[in-house]
């Protein structure tokens, strides 16, 4: 088919975080391959196609049109989160809890409002729904100095802002969201890690997708409302 999407695909790339070979790799192409799509230069066949929107998280009409998630706004909401009550009393949070309280944003967000907070596509794997890039974001976080990571003894990776973290205006978060954020907070404030894997992994949206699959947020909206964070 003609690849009518190509001027859209590096805007939805960059956006959600992931590099060229991140999305090479996904599609199983060479990374040249990959390259010349984003040029122009390759044709996608429907089965390419479906495939990257299903990466970025978007429909084959968004990926037309160039409909992004917002990544500079999800890393905003991690830095939210370290920042309000989502740390536990020494001001650090695990990797796994973090994550996993930004995926409860953008999905109670949705189920209020039928749009996610960052528009970021959410994955199955073993320890609960994540999108791709949130490893990347962490680990750009931390490069900026605006984050601290350490070890457990356990091997749990705990994580806390810095000075300079503190200095980030969040500009991308308004009031509402906000407040959101920080409820979800107050709920989940002391408990483990475990707690929290196990109450996404029970949740509808995790619970029926296959492993490695796309979430689609619509599932949300099929919880009760005391099961949405």
């Amino acid at each position: 088919m003609t690849n009518k999407y190509f001027q859209s695909i590096k805007k939805l790339r960059n956006k959600s975080g992931l590099s060229q070979s991140d999305v090479s790799t996904r599609l199983g192409i060479s990374r040249p391959s990959y390259i010349a799509i984003e040029q122009g230069k390759k044709e996608l066949t429907l089965s390419e196609a479906e495939r990257l929107s299903e990466i970025f998280g978007v429909s084959l009409k968004e990926m037309e049109s160039g409909t992004p998630a917002n990544y500079e706004k999800y890393k905003q909401m991690i830095l939210t989160y370290i920042r309000n009550a989502g740390s536990d009393k020494d001001g650090k949070i695990t990797k796994t809890k973090l994550a996993k309280l930004v995926y409860l944003s953008d999905f109670a967000w949705f189920y209020r409002k039928l749009e996610s907070m960052s528009g970021m596509p959410y994955r199955k794997i073993q320890y609960g729904p994540v999108p791709d890039s949130y490893f990347r974001a962490i680990d750009e976080l931390f490069e900026d100095g605006k984050i601290a990571i350490s070890p457990t003894e356990d091997g749990a990776m705990l994580i806390s802002e810095t000075r300079n973290g503190a200095k980030v205006i969040l500009s991308e978060i308004n009031k509402e969201e906000e407040k959101l954020i920080k409820d979800i907070s107050k709920k989940w404030k002391g408990k483990n890690t475990k707690e929290i894997v196990a109450f996404t992994h029970n949740q509808l949206p995790y619970a029926i997708c296959s492993d490695n699959e796309i979430i689609p947020y619509e599932l949300i909206t099929q919880e009760n409302p005391e099961d949405v964070y």
